[in-house]
């Protein structure tokens, strides 16, 4: 995909299901983590959410189709959960680490928080591994714009110097994805504190914060 369309803005102003296609997406959520996607078939998704199969078809004509909708519904639903952590932290006016601490122990928490993702690694890995490796680009975009928009709120509000954030963004979108394949790790990642001590301690010094009175 060019540069020139970023998936962000597509992502966040995708329509809301309605209330119809919403019971169609929770039906084949439950049945991918039931069953894995392989395993799922149409007939089980429309009898999950009470629908005939030629309606279920007139709404997704493919299984494709509706891959791509649990997709993107869970994509959107990650991001709305870390814009609602951060819209938390603006209006109490937080300081730079804070807001920095609370970003990376969401992205943290909502990966480690995806079922569908951890079911597909350890069921169906050749499904999910191309999309989050040699695949991957969109998923590095997503994160890497939604960083980059964060360090530049903070650069306008004089809280970060001015520096080009979108390699810095690219680094931790990375950083995450590869929490997110293998998850074994020597980080104290096993609690929301030792999340939040760590990124005190490692990642808030990756954005170059501006302390109080340095200008």
């Amino acid at each position: 995909m060019s540069r020139l369309t970023k998936l962000l803005p597509l992502v966040r102003s995708a329509n809301t299901a309605d209330r119809h296609q919403s019971r169609v997406l929770d039906a084949a959520l439950l049945a991918f983590l039931d069953f894995g996607i392989k395993r799922t078939s149409m007939v089980e998704v429309a009898r999950r959410c009470g629908l005939s199969l030629a309606t279920l078809y007139r709404r997704f004509a493919s299984k494709s189709d509706l891959i791509q909708a649990v997709a993107l519904r869970q994509t959107r639903d990650f991001i709305d959960e870390v814009d609602a952590v951060l819209q938390r932290q603006v209006d109490r006016d937080a300081t730079a680490q804070d807001q920095i601490v609370e970003l990376f122990a969401a992205f943290i928490n909502g990966l480690r928080g995806n079922e569908l993702v951890h079911r597909l690694l350890a069921t169906e890995p050749e499904l999910v591994l191309p999309f989050l490796t040699t695949r991957g680009a969109p998923i590095i975009e997503l994160g890497r714009d939604y960083l980059a928009e964060f360090v530049t709120r903070l650069q306008r509000e004089g809280k970060l110097p001015a520096y080009d954030p979108e390699p810095l963004a690219e680094m931790i979108a990375r950083t995450a994805v590869s929490l997110a394949l293998t998850p074994q790790t020597v980080i104290p990642l096993g609690d929301d504190d030792a999340i939040r001590r760590f990124a005190r301690d490692h990642i808030v010094v990756s954005f170059r914060v501006i302390q109080p009175g340095m200008i």
